[in-house]
């Protein structure tokens, strides 16, 4: 979710040393493909970073969720779900959502459910396993699935056999493309062999890994310890298997983290070359997530330190050989991350960045969100109304939003540049029959005298491209697209921060 980091393939995550120094004047140079031009990224004036850090979405949808209300229930999702079934031949995304820690990391973001009570997950799979035969019923003949992914929480809190169960449950309603992207994440600390080689065999090919810092004293800092040893072991086991690909997550911006220790984590996870890292700002939102309470505030990094810590990673990165993925990620070469970002086809929701896109995602378990013939639809959080409903027989929907057709407009905008990190203007105006300056005039005028003035984008000839060092503030950018926050006339105190 926008408030928070979520799902990723999610989801959601150092050069000692590493200076700022006043950013040069970028209007006349020279555009480079996106993985160039570290130094420019490095170039940051302190003074834009602290006018630019503030309070933002991180568009993993438009409009985003603090958009959603109750005036979307169960009703208006069957609706949408009957138009997307009318495209019987469309292929579908499938998230399904597993809450279930053992125990509460104090920086996660992510709704979860802590228990130590394994019963629970049983109860749970009987549920969610009606909820996906309701929704199976009312897509009718719509059943060719090429983007699946378990989420949590943590999937690997189930046993090898209720993997197998679920994963049996949605293969005899849904036809899953073995060629498609099948993921999930993990935590290393609690995963074994026998899981990872029961998701082999059932045929999931991408595995996300939570690691966020491994520094010791970052790690009793926010109460999680996970040893390098055991990651190392369960990334090489993972290979060993076949997975296709290997994603690891950190987190930059967390009590005690500084450039030196960060680099040493950064370095190990180098070391260990997994296909995908994303390197997520950490988002401190104790308004939102109680339990972040628990940390000890004046032990987080400053602003400025913060953006030192992902400079520093990103150049370490980038020397090792990664490619830059939109905001926040990076990826080998060879892999289709890199190869959708550099094709310009790069595609993002609420799993992640993915180069498998498609119309519809559908949305199982507690607080799943779901995009459905236009519409965001996001089930209850609470285990007790989600059980409540599917006992009625209805659907478990809390809340949601229907777009708009300026949202629509808006949406492919903001998809672009955060995804692929240029919007060709002329192309949007044909496709949703407008005149791009005309329609957003005034967005035109606050690019011009923000993000373009200070190097952050370039306007070349009707297309827009963000810069090495605009990455860096590309949620900032969006921001000025987006309509719902200049109706709330300022920062929604919300979101995270932007950098």
């Amino acid at each position: 979710m926008d408030l928070v980091r979520g799902p990723r393939l999610a989801q959601s995550g150092c050069v000692p040393g590493a200076g700022l120094r006043d950013a040069p004047s970028s209007s006349l140079r020279q555009v480079a493909p996106p993985w160039h031009g570290d130094a420019e990224s490095q170039a940051v004036d302190l003074d834009l970073l602290r006018r630019y850090d503030r309070p933002g979405p991180r568009y993993t949808s438009y409009p985003t969720a603090v958009e959603f209300h109750e005036g979307v229930d169960a009703g208006r999702y069957a609706t949408h779900l009957a138009a997307a079934a009318a495209k019987p031949d469309a292929p579908l995304s499938l998230y399904v959502h597993l809450p279930f820690c053992e125990s509460r990391c104090a920086f996660c973001g992510c709704s979860v459910v802590v228990t130590r009570k394994r019963q629970v997950a049983e109860q749970y799979l009987e549920y969610l396993f009606r909820e996906i035969g309701m929704v199976a019923e009312a897509l009718g003949r719509r059943r060719q699935v090429v983007q699946y992914h378990w989420g949590g929480g943590t999937p690997s809190y189930l046993s090898p056999d209720q993997m197998r169960a679920l994963h049996q449950e949605v293969g005899r309603h849904f036809a899953i493309d073995p060629a498609g992207e099948l993921a999930l994440e993990v935590d290393p600390r609690v995963t074994s062999s026998e899981q990872i080689e029961t998701l082999s065999a059932l045929g999931f090919n991408r595995l996300s890994l939570g690691v966020q810092d491994f520094d010791p004293d970052v790690q009793q800092a926010i109460h999680r310890i996970q040893g390098v040893e055991a990651t190392r072991a369960l990334v090489a086991h993972a290979r060993a298997l076949g997975f296709a690909s290997i994603n690891v997550d950190l987190i930059y911006g967390l009590p005690r983290q500084d450039v030196d220790s960060f680099g040493r984590t950064v370095e190990t996870v180098i070391d260990m070359r997994p296909d995908r890292v994303a390197a997520y700002s950490f988002a401190h939102v104790p308004w939102i997530r109680a339990h972040q309470k628990l940390l000890n505030v004046e032990e987080l990094p400053s602003a400025d330190r913060k953006l030192q810590l992902f400079v520093a990673a990103r150049a370490r990165f980038l020397a090792a050989g990664y490619r830059p993925i939109g905001m926040d990620h990076f990826a080998l070469p060879d892999d289709d991350l890199a190869r959708a970002a550099e094709a310009g086809t790069l595609h993002r929701n609420f799993m992640g960045y993915t180069t498998r896109p498609a119309p519809d995602m559908v949305g199982f378990g507690v607080s799943a969100i779901g995009d459905v013939a236009g519409a965001f639809v996001q089930n209850t959080r609470k285990l007790s109304a989600y059980y409540q409903a599917i006992d009625a027989g209805r659907l478990p929907v809390q809340r949601g939003y229907v777009l708009d057709e300026d949202d629509v407009v808006r949406r492919h905008v903001v998809t672009q540049l955060i995804c692929n990190l240029q919007l060709d203007t002329r192309a949007t105006a044909r496709r949703f029959a407008i005149e791009f300056d005309t329609y957003f005039a005034i967005e035109r005028r606050e690019l011009t005298e923000g993000p373009i003035a200070h190097g952050f984008l370039r306007d070349e000839g009707g297309v827009l491209r963000v810069t090495p060092t605009g990455r860096l503030f590309v949620r900032n950018i969006c921001m000025i697209f987006d309509r719902h926050l200049r109706e709330k006339r300022g920062d929604a105190p919300v979101f995270s921060r932007t950098v």
